[in-house]
């Protein structure tokens, strides 16, 4: 039965341009179901009826896992049996009847900007090169918005050499060419400049990522989230996360005055009315002028094929 779960996800990963953290979460839903029919003793896709199917979806509801979890698992089987059902593996189809759970849209929590401008100050109270990293990843995400997946996967030739802009690739490699703001450029400039090349020294060999770890390696997505976990629970944020960060960034830059449109850019999301969701955000909490000013530059649920570092584009 895993052979038909490899080739589904790889045509998802190619034909559909998905993600790796979503294929990896597909993945994950999909050995469930495996292993919940293997204990039906069934072997063959061909066998799977609109009632086994039912059994799953109560399975998952026995197990109270969150409506998101569900919801993004419902997807994912009913997306595979319509690839099994397209590639004439199966004659019909057994989730056809089944819809798929609504989930309730919750507005994205943001951070005040005086709580940011704490968070990003927090680094400097160490010159180890550490320091300076963590000083520029936290104010490149927030002086850019992208995804804390985006910030890991950057190398060195990503920053042009004054660190005026940075190139990312995005979902469905949508490129994007993010201008920088003076404070991140200096963050970003210094760490190259003093902190990367002493990090580097203990791999023996530049593996040309931006950011590293303390073994030389690029540095991960678990790895980043660990460094900002530290920092959020000094200054009392138990509860931040890399994507809050993302939040904060698009809130700021329209309260701000920024275009709707102009926030679309910047954050990469394929259509405009994901981006209308930080329209209907709570008001933040009063804090100092705004951090995000870089002197005049700035002016339905996405998709069930959710990231696992959160929730819509």
């Amino acid at each position: 039965m895993h052979e038909y779960v490899d080739s589904f996800l790889a045509y998802m990963a190619g034909e559909r341009q998905m993600s790796d953290n979503t294929t990896a979460a597909y993945r994950t839903d999909l050995d469930q179901l495996c292993t919940f029919l293997r204990e039906r003793q069934m072997a063959d896709w061909s066998v799977v009826t609109h009632d086994d199917m039912l059994a799953f979806m109560l399975f998952l509801h026995e197990r109270r896992y969150a409506a998101s979890t569900v919801a993004r698992r419902t997807a994912a089987v009913k997306s595979f049996f319509g690839y099994l059902t397209s590639q004439q593996v199966i004659a019909h189809d057994p989730t056809s009847l089944i819809d798929s759970p609504k989930v309730d849209r919750y507005p994205p929590k943001a951070i005040s900007q005086h709580q940011m401008d704490e968070l990003l100050e927090l680094p400097l109270q160490s010159r180890s090169p550490e320091g300076l990293r963590d000083k520029a990843m936290l104010e490149l995400l927030y002086a850019t918005g992208m995804r804390v997946s985006e910030l890991v996967a950057l190398d060195t030739v990503n920053v042009t050499p004054d660190a005026v802009t940075v190139r990312c690739a995005g979902k469905a490699s949508r490129e994007r060419v993010l201008p920088l703001t003076p404070t991140a450029a200096t963050a970003v400039e210094e760490y190259l400049d003093v902190a990367r090349t002493q990090i580097a020294r203990s791999a023996g060999e530049d593996c040309g990522s931006l950011f590293l770890n303390h073994r030389g390696k690029r540095l991960t997505r678990q790895g980043f989230w660990l460094i900002l976990k530290g920092y959020a629970d000094q200054v009392g944020l138990h509860n931040l996360t890399p994507h809050t960060l993302r939040h904060s960034f698009a809130a700021h830059m329209l309260d701000g005055g920024a275009e709707l449109r102009e926030v679309q850019e910047r954050l990469g999301h394929a259509f405009l009315s994901t981006t209308q969701i930080y329209t209907h955000m709570p008001e933040q909490t009063p804090s100092r002028p705004r951090r995000i000013d870089d002197g005049g530059k700035t002016g339905a649920f996405a998709d069930l094929l959710v990231e696992t570092d959160v929730d819509t584009e």
